[in-house]
């Protein structure tokens, strides 16, 4: 598994999981799911994203295409 398919699956289980809780439990997790919702926007313009830092540490490694050397 690369970072990308990493990050886009820790996303989802976010996402899915505080929507399932904020019907089941209270809506109050419903803000779990804008803190996933405004990482991701502020992701796109910086192009740094804390979760990636984990998942580089987990041992993940980054998809070859469009990959630059550090």
């Amino acid at each position: 598994m690369t970072v990308e398919q990493g990050l886009r699956l820790v996303a989802g289980i976010v996402v899915t999981t505080s929507a399932i809780l904020g019907v089941v439990h209270s809506p109050y997790w419903l803000a779990l799911t804008v803190f996933a919702g405004l990482n991701l926007f502020q992701s796109a313009f910086t192009n740094w994203c804390p979760m990636v830092w984990v998942l580089e540490r987990l041992g993940l490694k980054p998809c070859q295409a469009g990959h630059q050397e550090r």
